[in-house]
């Protein structure tokens, strides 16, 4: 998948854990886990500006796109 999210760096680098950051963000650890593992098919603008609010980054911090050489339909 072309879209990498980053919030494992993001955290690592705030020595913030999992939990702590989904309860400040309004998520459950498994779904935090299902962003952090690439599994997430789109992620709403609202929880996009918590995560960026609680981390206190912007989008392109935790988000990037890495291109898989597969030509987009």
């Amino acid at each position: 998948m072309p879209i990498v999210v980053r919030i494992d760096v993001e955290l690592a680098r705030r020595k913030m854990s999992v939990g702590e950051f989904a309860e400040r963000v309004g998520l459950t650890p498994a779904n935090v886990a299902v962003l952090k593992n690439g599994r997430a098919k789109a992620v709403r603008f609202s929880t996009l500006e918590a995560i960026c609010r609680v981390l206190d980054c912007q989008p392109g911090d935790v988000l990037e796109f890495v291109d898989d050489g597969e030509p987009t339909p």
